[in-house]
């Protein structure tokens, strides 16, 4: 039975009177649970290096909720990767209807994850052989559920291609040299398929016993021995063997696999499984319940851990994940609706969400990043909603050829400014070329402070202004006019 879609039919209405375009579907069924959706992307500010004043911190260096600003939308199961070069980069299901060819979409940031700017698709087209092992049916219209890891100086770029309604999925496998589309090595290879389902032979007790091919993620042990956890619905969530360089699984890896996790309850909705190593112990985060609803989304992180990567994973209170336990550790909270479908790099947990803050297309498929706090041996996530508010109206001083404004805001997650600037009297409003980096004090007020040119004599009024955002909403300052340039005109401005 499909899934009933009132929150993508608000949405589609909403963006046909906005005069937007629009695509989404509502996954379908509890066995594939993934969605595309497109609208045109927002403008992305660009970002100025700002030099850290005393006593200021980096939000990026304190755990909790990042805000990101930029396209940050439509993004479905986030794969994120922090480069060599600082670069961050995550990959989402692709659109529906094979908009854009369908195929995994990638996004990348060069300031900490928090101005993301939308990268293209990893190719044209779905590879002609995924059409053809769909061929006795519906062919899938997109592409589902990165992960993308680096071995030995190659990028493994897994995805799943599936139809809706059913566990007949596959999960395959991408490499590549470099992340850079601007490197001339830039080439994502495909290496066909990985695994598919539905598998046989994974428990001789059981030979009914299968896992539905998505949402792979992958995992080395302490001595460097990979595997790759996934699954969705049906069984629930299974620990494949694989090996390096393929990638691929090892011989006989049916009889080698391992089921992980399951809830034993109507529907088993546990999926998107991703195993990170921290301290001694491997953590299995899974996302539970439903996806896919907007507004009505239940979807949640839970999360075990266990000394052995093949397991048991234990919650906090000792209950097993295979059986029940997984202790919830991000949930729906203010504008954030059915967090999951996640990725963990290093200290950093990629989600994404329904955004109840979208205006324009309520509950939009949105990217979630939190640094994660581990307490006591567990990860936690900061669920405090505080909308922006503003602390600081803007001040403008002139020095020399260069008018320098500042404002401040507090809120949680911290906010971020975008700055904007008006040559109509604030008619119109056009993001500022270039957004300095946040500073945040002790206090928990976050500044930012734009340098732009100097109004000089004849040029029209410019006026400014700053948007503080976070996951919640927004606070607009107040605008003020660019001072005149002053004294003989020289002094640093900014590019």
């Amino acid at each position: 039975m499909m899934k009933s879609r009132p929150w993508a039919l608000r949405a589609a209405g909403l963006a046909a009177a906005l005069g937007l375009t629009l695509t989404a579907a509502v996954l379908p069924t509890a066995a594939s649970p993934h969605m595309g959706a497109t609208a045109p992307a927002p403008e992305v500010p660009g970002t100025m290096p700002a030099p850290a004043a005393k006593n200021d911190i980096s939000p990026a260096d304190l755990p909790g909720g990042k805000t990101v600003v930029g396209q940050t939308s439509p993004i479905h199961d986030p794969a994120l990767i922090i480069d060599d070069d600082g670069t961050w980069y995550v990959y989402s299901t692709g659109l529906v209807n094979r908009e854009n060819g369908g195929t995994i979409q990638a996004w990348s940031s060069h300031d900490q994850g928090t101005t993301w700017e939308y990268s293209g698709t990893v190719w044209d087209q779905i590879p002609a052989w995924i059409d053809e092992h769909f061929s006795d049916g519906e062919l899938p219209g997109n592409l589902w559920a990165p992960e993308i890891i680096e071995h030995d100086g190659t990028y493994y770029l897994y995805y799943s291609a599936s139809r809706f309604g059913g566990n007949k999925s596959l999960t395959a496998l991408a490499t590549n040299t470099t992340l850079d589309p601007a490197d001339p090595d830039y080439q994502w290879v495909d290496q066909g398929m990985v695994v598919s389902s539905p598998a046989t032979g994974l428990d001789p007790n059981n030979p009914g016993k299968t896992f539905n091919a998505i949402d792979a993620g992958i995992i080395e042990d302490a001595d460097g021995t990979p595997y790759m956890a996934i699954g969705s619905f049906w069984y629930g969530i299974f620990l494949v063997p694989i090996e390096w360089p393929s990638g691929k699984p090892v011989a006989d890896w049916q009889s080698k696999t391992v089921n992980i996790a399951d809830r034993f309850m109507p529907g088993n909705p546990v999926e998107a499984p991703y195993i990170t190593r921290h301290d001694g112990y491997y953590y299995l985060f899974v996302s539970f319940d439903s996806c896919c609803r907007g507004a009505d989304s239940t979807y949640k992180v839970a999360v075990g851990r266990s000394t052995s990567v093949k397991g048991p994973y234990l919650d906090k209170n000792g209950r097993d994940m295979f059986g029940g336990g997984g202790s919830v550790v991000l949930d729906s909270h203010g504008a954030v609706t059915g967090p999951g479908g996640q990725s963990v790099f290093g200290d950093y947990l990629a989600f994404h969400y329904y955004d109840g803050s979208n205006q324009d297309i309520p509950y939009f498929p949105t990217l979630g990043i939190q640094k994660i706090d581990w307490t006591d041996g567990w990860p936690a996530f900061d669920q405090t909603v505080a909308l922006p508010q503003v602390s600081k109206q803007p001040k403008a001083r002139a020095a020399g050829s260069t008018a320098v404004v500042s404002a401040a805001a507090t809120g949680t997650p911290g906010p971020v400014a975008v700055w904007e600037t008006s040559s109509d009297d604030g008619a119109s409003w056009q993001k500022a070329a270039r957004q300095p980096v946040m500073k945040r004090t002790d206090e928990g007020t976050y500044t930012s402070t734009l340098e732009l040119p100097a109004a000089t004599p004849g040029q029209p009024v410019v006026l400014v202004r700053a948007v503080f955002q976070n996951a919640h909403g927004k606070a607009v300052t107040d605008a003020v006019a660019l001072p005149p340039v002053t004294g003989n005109g020289t002094g640093p401005v900014s590019p």
